[in-house]
Order: structure tokens, then C-alpha cells, then sequence
């Protein structure tokens, strides 16, 4: 029963290294197409849509946008979306800020999350 103990452990330390990894903004645009954006524009401007507009979110509290409808976890989060927090919200959302509305599960891989928060950093 240890073991998986330590997996969960040494998985946590290298999701949150995961920004420090070289990170790849062009992979992170491919994967943001394919995972990310039915939900989310990232345009400036940009429309919400079943999830809000994601241009500019890095250093912005959460559940800010306005004319989107957030759910109470994430209105009330006080989160300040930086690597960090995104890091440990792309692996796994619901765990992370238990009740939100998103639907996506999260990434498994963490160079994969590094590499989304790249492509998310360039949006400014």
C-alpha cells in the first residue's frame, strides 16, 4: 500500500516542476486545440464559451471575466492563476478546487501541463 503512497507523492513533485521544465508553447497550442478548445476561446475579446475566454489568464484572479457564469468554487477561489496554480489545476481540476464546473479530467502528463501553461503565457 506504500507504493502507491509514493507514486502519488513523487507525481505531485513533478507536476509542480513542470513549469521549470523546458516547455513548448508550439506543443501546447496543439494540445490546447484538441483538449481545450471546445470550451475556451483565447482571443483577445474573445467569446466565453461553456468555459470563459482564457486571453490574459496568467496573473488573473479567478472567476473574473465579466458576463461569465463561474460556479461558486471557482468565483470564490481567490486563486491567482500563475504556473503554480495552474499546474495543479491542469492535473486535475476537481481536486484542485473541489466544485468547479469544469468537466475536463485533467492531464496525465506533466510536461504536457508545462507545455499547455506556455502556450497560455503567450496569450497577452
Amino acid at each position: 500500500m506504500r507504493a502507491p503512497i509514493l507514486m502519488a507523492g513523487a507525481l505531485g513533485a513533478l507536476l509542480l516542476a513542470a513549469p521549470a521544465m523546458a516547455a513548448d508553447a508550439v506543443h501546447g497550442a496543439r494540445l490546447f486545440d484538441t483538449e481545450c478548445a471546445d470550451c475556451h476561446t483565447v482571443g483577445k475579446g474573445g467569446a466565453n464559451r461553456k468555459g470563459p475566454n482564457l486571453f490574459g489568464i496568467l496573473g488573473r484572479p479567478s472567476g473574473q471575466i465579466e458576463g461569465y457564469k463561474y460556479s461558486d468554487a471557482n468565483r470564490t477561489a481567490r486563486v491567482t492563476w500563475d504556473a503554480a496554480a495552474l499546474t495543479k489545476y491542469l492535473a486535475a481540476p476537481k481536486k484542485a478546487m473541489p466544485g468547479t464546473a469544469m468537466r475536463f479530467a485533467g492531464f496525465d502528463d506533466a510536461k504536457d501541463i508545462g507545455d499547455v501553461i506556455a502556450y497560455l503565457s503567450t496569450l497577452h
